[in-house]
């Protein structure tokens, strides 16, 4: 592909006024509504909870802020539950006049940090009001995905929704601490809610210093699939991102040095960059992608060369 993206600078960090939102502005996931772009995101309170918010953005300039929610479309479940300690949007997908957001949540964990599975919620024509389809996941343990099953993206294509999410495989004691081993596996559905995984993963850790891929984002051009997705890997501090094609959604083919961004030189996203959400608008396309400290500083774009 051999594409190149141009970083148009940073666009949105809390101010740290709102009770819901005194930090982090994570996993932005954006629709276009409009002449605007609506971007979703998870800040965290004064005890790291996590609830998503929006703000709307001037399609033609996404650096100027149009709206800004002033409190959560939707927060986190009661003590026990899935989504107790947090939830995070990944996908927005229309579905005839509703929305429906997949959105990861966290329960913390006592021998582990975390679990991560998927939630739904549905959301009315206007996209400001979401409720959550189910207090349990869309996406819960299997035998073959047993620990965590998380970050969706999803198409609808002919009547089918595909998924492609973050799995961990597994947590290990290391040199500095616990971490996961995450791969990317594929899923299908007939209602966008009940889902069928296929036997195997289909994409992950292909080199000797990663451990996980995550947080998929797929286009479609023609017959070729795009994914953009996060690396980490112990020869870098933070995360990166990658880039892979397949032609049946299934098969990848990584290609991270075609990813064509990279982290800066200085400033908001010189330590890593992650979690990239792509989207076309007013005949360009857009990656909307977060910095330093996993969306610590905020989320910025980047707008693809011609």
């Amino acid at each position: 592909m051999g594409v190149k993206w141009r970083k148009q600078g940073h666009v949105y960090a809390p101010g740290g006024e709102r009770w819901w939102a005194r930090s982090h502005a994570v996993l932005p996931t954006a629709e276009v509504v409009d002449n605007c772009i609506r971007v979703y995101f998870a800040s965290l309170d004064e005890h790291r909870y996590g609830r998503i918010g929006y703000v709307e953005l001037d399609a033609t300039d996404p650096r100027r802020i149009l709206y800004e929610a002033a409190e959560p479309i939707l927060d986190i479940g009661p003590p026990g539950a899935f989504d107790d300690s947090g939830v995070n949007p990944s996908c927005l997908l229309r579905v005839g006049r509703r929305r429906y957001l997949y959105y990861t949540g966290w329960q913390r964990c006592e021998r582990v940090p975390y679990m991560l599975f998927t939630g739904l919620a549905t959301g009315d024509a206007d996209g400001t009001v979401f409720t959550k389809y189910s207090p349990t996941p869309v996406l819960d343990r299997t035998p073959a995905d047993s620990f965590s099953r998380a970050a969706p993206f999803v198409l609808a294509e002919r009547g089918v929704f595909r998924m492609w999410y973050w799995s961990c495989e597994s947590w290990s004691h290391e040199e500095g601490g616990i971490h996961y081993t995450g791969v990317i596996r594929y899923a299908e559905s007939a209602d966008g809610i009940h889902w069928t995984a296929a036997d195997r993963p289909c994409l992950g850790p292909d080199r000797p210093d990663d451990y996980s891929v995550g947080r998929p984002c797929v286009i479609v051009d023609g017959g070729v699939y795009r994914m953009w997705y996060s690396i980490r890997s112990t020869s870098q501090a933070g995360y990166r991102i990658g880039y892979a094609e397949s032609a049946d959604r299934v098969t990848w083919t990584r290609k991270d040095r075609e990813a064509g961004i990279h982290p800066a030189e200085s400033g908001w996203d010189a330590e890593m960059i992650c979690y990239p959400y792509v989207v076309d608008a007013g005949g360009r396309r857009y990656m909307f992608y977060n910095g330093n400290r996993r969306g610590a500083t905020g989320f910025g774009y980047a707008v693809l060369d011609a």
